[in-house]
């Protein structure tokens, strides 16, 4: 019997091969992803884990597989499918930037009529951002701070409500631990809803911390604030405030029957709104009402804000 001469070359070629067949089964191999993709900056290692933290099926290896591919890009990828071979995510996490939208969320717009805009401009689903929404968050409205946003068309309620609630809730944390040198969210979002009130009824930003002295010297004396601007919520968010409004509505926003703040803001808020809330202005005011150009008329007992009301009164039939 002939006897097969052992060589290693043999053998090197025969584990190529097997190490080659493993790596083609395993890249051919269908994932399940979303169409559009969030890819954060940094090295290749961090955005595998960042995947793998999220659920795509990814894994070390792919940390070595991807650089035959390309370098990862940053911001939004548009993946195009749910049901795709790994080769093909990793080649489109290399080259398939997606096409951005911007969206903009003004200070003092509400999140519901901020909403019926997203879901026009990007043809989503209103209901089930609301949905998304409520799942990632209590506070009924100002968690989304104001900003412009650039978003990929196509991109799914679900992405774009984690995308914006966590970014700004991201954003708030900061801002919290820049002003108190930590972050209570209960006592933040306490001065959340009062910036939320100021931004309504301020005509500029150089009234706002002249207005959040109103409130806080109205909750300190145990007044109920009886403030337009808290009943300027959800879909009144441009409604006149009428007085049948004011006797009719019975939610936690109408400060003219409850007694303190509404549990949840009325509207996104600025950073003035927000500092204004946290540092108002050091005077002792009670009362203001609106006069020429919008500006408001302060003071400081119920006789003189009587006045300036019939001074104005007196003006406008002049």
């Amino acid at each position: 019997m002939k006897i097969r001469k052992y060589n290693i070359f043999d053998t090197v070629l025969d584990i190529i091969l097997i190490i080659a067949i493993s790596l083609l089964f395993y890249l051919s191999k269908d994932i399940q992803t979303s169409k559009i993709v969030y890819i954060p900056n940094g090295s290749i290692n961090k955005i595998i884990s960042y995947l793998e933290i999220r659920n795509f099926e990814v894994s070390k290896i792919d940390s070595y597989l991807i650089r035959f591919f390309g370098i990862p890009q940053s911001g939004w990828i548009n993946i195009g499918k749910t049901k795709i071979s790994k080769a093909d995510f990793l080649y489109k996490i290399t080259h398939s930037k997606a096409p951005l939208v911007s969206i903009e969320l003004i200070p003092g717009e509400t999140k519901q009529i901020f909403f019926e805009e997203l879901s026009k401009k990007l043809n989503l689903n209103q209901t089930k951002l609301e949905k998304y929404y409520s799942a990632l968050t209590n506070i009924k409205d100002g968690v989304i701070l104001p900003n412009t946003y650039e978003v990929p068309m196509g991109i799914s309620e679900r992405h774009l409500i984690t995308y914006l609630v966590k970014s700004s809730l991201h954003q708030h944390k900061i801002l919290s631990n820049k002003i108190f040198g930590t972050f209570n969210k209960k006592k933040w979002f306490k001065y959340i809803v009062i910036a939320s009130i100021v931004q309504k009824e301020a005509a500029s930003v150089k009234e706002m911390p002249i207005i959040s002295s109103v409130i806080h010297n109205r909750l300190k004396k145990g007044m109920k604030l009886q403030m337009d601007g808290s009943l300027k919520y959800g879909y009144y968010s441009h409604k006149q405030i009428t007085p049948k409004r004011i006797k009719e509505d019975d939610s936690e926003y109408n400060t003219y029957k409850i007694k303190g703040l509404p549990k949840d803001p009325v509207c996104s808020v600025s950073l003035n709104a927000i500092k204004a809330a946290i540092f108002p202005a050091k005077d002792d005011y009670l009362y203001f009402v609106k006069g020429k150009n919008n500006k408001q008329l302060f003071s400081n007992s119920y006789k003189k804000h009587l006045y300036n009301i019939r001074m104005l009164q007196n003006e406008t039939i002049k």
